[in-house]
């Protein structure tokens, strides 16, 4: 009896331990690397995988605002839905830079990232992505992992000299990405997208920004290993600094992001997908329930204290036709027949029937 109870204990245990564990790998999935800058909403390692399968930037641009892609998670703005991501293009010689950047409003812009893609003398080519800081901090730069050859021992080897696996990368060959054989072929066009604050491309529409943490569980498999870099990786640089500060100098920031960040309102604890975060800026709308102190101009209450001035009121001032009953305090019973006329007196006020009424009064002098 006693081993039965100690069995059913250990399967207790076991169940109590998997439960307190599941919360540690969804922290570490969705929260590992969260910057706690509005950057979180665009995942950098994401952008370079959709860039290098896109064939042509055209394509990459429309692919990166669908909201079936998942990508594009951001509200700069915070009006609770993604904003539109362009993307422009600069060039010079064999050095490419695309650069991505939101529309926040009709006179700001913001660079969110920048992809460089580059070809040196020996005709060798790089490839990275780098964070704007005010989205992703300094120095986030992401670019395709170096390839490590697999290199299996022969296990049946009983020598001294056996052979190691080799850790020396490998240089990535990114001219086999269709985008990078698009811009250096003869039929490359550059494309400029003709889009800014309030127009957008048919294929794009509002749609609500989805809760951090959600966002990141569904794009965190692209961190499985092809890219590296981002946050801590002290190691990754910029490959073309000539390139990236030409770019740098003409950078476009805006207030309004700057005065979000200062003030924490990007990821302020767990924005939820609806955009509530963004609601304040509409609830002025609701104080227009403010206008309940409107009723206060049932404040005019005061004007029933002013009721004996009710006959001041022209639009009521047929009322003080009810003012004629003093008319019967004339109780004559032949003033009964003088009643319409004396309403008709009041109606024609300065009227002959007016005049008639002082010669009935002098009458009952």
């Amino acid at each position: 009896m006693s081993k039965k109870i100690k069995n059913i204990g250990f399967v207790f245990f076991l169940i109590l331990a998997s439960f307190l564990a599941l919360p540690v790998f969804s922290q570490s999935e969705t929260e590992e690397e969260l910057l706690g800058l509005p950057g979180d909403n665009l995942d950098l390692y994401a952008v370079l995988d959709l860039f290098q399968k896109s064939k042509t930037i055209e394509e990459f641009q429309e692919t990166l605002n669908a909201k079936e892609t998942g990508i594009n998670n951001l509200d700069l703005n915070l009006d609770g839905n993604v904003d539109f991501i362009k993307v422009v293009t600069q060039q010079k010689d064999d050095d490419f830079t695309f650069i991505l950047q939101d529309d926040v409003s009709e006179d700001e812009t913001q660079d969110i990232a920048v992809i460089l893609l580059s070809k040196d003398k020996d005709a060798n080519l790089t490839l990275q992505i780098v964070g704007d800081e005010a989205l992703y901090g300094k120095d986030f730069v992401v670019e395709p992992a170096p390839v490590v050859p697999a290199v299996t021992p022969n296990p049946a080897y009983t020598g001294n000299d056996p052979v190691a696996p080799s850790s020396t990368p490998t240089v990535v060959v990114v001219e086999s990405a269709p985008i990078v054989q698009y811009v250096y072929s003869p039929v490359y066009v550059p494309y400029y997208p003709p889009y800014y604050y309030g127009y957008y491309p048919p294929y794009f529409f509002a749609f609500s920004v989805m809760a951090v943490s959600v966002y990141r569980h569904n794009n965190y498999y692209y961190h499985s290993g092809r890219y590296h870099g981002g946050y801590g990786h002290t190691t990754i640089v910029v490959h073309n600094h000539n390139t990236y500060n030409n770019y740098h100098s003409t950078r476009s920031t805006s207030n309004t992001v700057n005065r979000n960040n200062v003030g924490g309102k990007y990821n302020n604890g767990n924005r939820p997908s609806n955009g509530s975060s963004a609601k304040p800026a509409n609830r002025p709308s609701k104080p227009s329930s403010s206008t309940r102190p409107s009723k206060p101009s049932a404040s005019t209450r005061p004007a029933p204290s002013a009721r004996p001035s009710n006959s001041t009121r022209p639009s009521t001032s047929t009322r003080p036709s009810t003012s004629t009953r003093p008319a019967p305090s004339t109780r004559p019973a032949t003033n009964k027949s003088n009643v319409g006329g004396r309403a008709g007196g009041s109606n024609n006020m300065g009227g002959g029937g007016r005049s008639g009424a002082p010669a009935n009064r002098g009458g009952r002098r």
